[in-house]
């Protein structure tokens, strides 16, 4: 039993509306590719009906619950009532983080106006990563947690996660939420959890291991640096010495760049699945067993939308990048409504083969809109850049790019290391990483190499694309 199982399970069960009791019955087939056989086939035209009515609840429930909320839409001119299309979705102002910081320091403490319940319903705390600033704070209550951790073994169980997996989590317990919710779905299908969180590198390798873990938790840059430290510090290939079978990623891109989902496997002998969410977001997004090259919006439990960057207009043809604008549509300690997550995305024109109804987003999420920028006239995705430099097995994981002002002209440096023991020429490597570049990205580059172990090493969320050029970013 863990602490969270323990604490007020029973009151807190007779919180939960009857809508989260029922979708929180596990499949009875474990055969059933879906965790929710029901909401993940429906057909399009009663899963619109079923967002629309959800929308419309959240929001009221925001706005007779919310002194944020309220004021926001009250500013706007909107009640909740005029919403009767999916359509009129749009009426809804927009929700950015930067508009959560200051309401922090109002009551009730910590998390300010926008909480819509009493504070001794609220059970979870956790915050942001605090990568792009101040953290957020986002607090939830039990059924909140439910349905969180229902978003999750949505899509465990859809990258082929059974009761029969011992599932390893090497990841820091703390007030970031991480893998929590990883953690407590993974029980909730009847898995065996091992949690690794004190753990050095090393250790976590060796438990693995020892336990014969079947599948794991992190980052793409911890994933690819568990398999490094395996190699050369403990003489251990992941793929022919431990039992690692399924590899969920998280918290930044990776698994879905073609070159490093790729090396991730072949290190590993196991199969990498992508998956996005956001603390004050939840889980919306998960690579299916199908891997149809993108990841699914979990629209049961998501509003997602797709607007154009500059002029906000909404994008409903596919193979169009846009800005992701995205509504969780049952949590209610702190709303996530019209939440402008930054996130790059583009729909597919093609349904997956896994036979879900719902939506996929071709590439997962391509990068951030504070991310790609102009450089030299040129639109620049680090994710382009990644792609590349992790197609060539001279080099290691490890890179950076820094992006600057010398006089009046844009300029990038890319700085790589070699893989230890490569044995390559670095004039060589250079040279082809120039052309390639240049084909990818249309940019040009000075191209700097470094000794294996130079560059920075990460575990979390890995910050390897510079713009100097942008304050803060130095």
């Amino acid at each position: 039993m863990t602490l969270h199982q323990g604490r007020g399970a029973d009151t807190a069960r007779q919180k939960l509306s009857p809508h989260s009791r029922r979708i929180s019955k596990k499949p009875m087939n474990k055969s059933i590719p879906y965790w929710n056989p029901f909401l993940e086939t429906l057909p399009r035209e009663r899963l619109e009906r079923l967002q629309l009515r959800k929308f419309r609840r959240i929001v009221r429930w925001a706005y007779e619950h919310s002194r944020f909320h309220r004021a926001l839409y009250e500013k706007a001119g909107v009640e909740p009532d005029e919403i009767k299309s999916l359509e009129q979705v749009r009426l809804v102002p927009k929700v950015e983080k930067s508009m959560l910081r200051p309401i922090q320091s109002k009551d009730p403490f910590p998390y300010g106006d926008a909480l819509c319940v009493p504070l001794d319903e609220v059970t979870e705390f956790h915050q942001t990563s605090g990568t792009t600033g101040q953290p957020v704070y986002q607090p939830d209550t039990w059924q909140d947690w439910e349905w969180f951790s229902e978003c999750w073994a949505t899509l465990l169980w859809a990258q082929g996660y059974r009761p029969h997996d011992r599932v390893f989590l090497p990841f820091g317990y703390n007030v970031f939420v991480a893998f929590w919710t990883g953690h407590y779905a993974s029980e909730k299908i009847g898995c065996e959890t091992v949690p690794g969180g004190v753990l050095d590198t090393q250790a976590r390798i060796l438990k693995m291991q020892e336990l014969r873990a079947t599948a794991m938790m992190a980052t793409p840059t911890y994933v690819l640096g568990m398999a490094d430290a395996a190699q050369r510090k403990l003489g251990i290939d992941p793929a022919k010495d431990l039992f690692v079978r399924r590899i969920t990623c998280a918290g930044e891109p990776g698994a879905l760049i073609p070159s490093t989902k790729e090396r991730m496997e072949k290190l590993w002998g196991a199969k990498v699945f992508d998956h996005a969410g956001a603390t004050e977001i939840g889980a919306w997004g998960f690579e299916c067993e199908a891997q149809p090259g993108g990841m699914h919006v979990n629209e049961a439990m998501f509003l997602a939308e797709v607007e154009d960057p500059e002029t906000g207009d909404l994008i409903t043809e596919p193979n169009k990048s846009g800005k992701l604008v995205i509504s969780a549509l049952d949590r209610l300690a702190q709303p996530c409504i019209r939440f402008d997550s930054k996130d790059i995305v583009q729909m597919s024109p093609d349904q997956c083969p896994c036979g879900r109804t719902y939506k996929v987003f071709k590439g997962g999420v391509i990068g951030r809109a504070d991310d790609i920028t102009k450089v030299k006239g040129v639109l620049l995705a680090p994710s382009a850049i990644e792609d590349v430099v992790r197609s060539f097995p001279g080099l290691s994981h490890e890179y950076e790019v820094v992006v600057e002002k010398r006089g009046d002209m844009d300029h990038i440096t890319l700085k790589v290391e070699l893989a230890e023991g490569s044995g390559q020429d670095a004039s060589s490597i250079t040279e082809k990483l120039k052309t390639e570049l240049r084909f990818k990205t249309n940019l040009g580059y000075e191209i700097q190499t470094h000794p294996y172990g130079s560059l920075p090493r990460y575990e979390v969320k890995a910050k390897r694309f510079k713009d100097l050029r942008k304050r803060g970013d130095a």
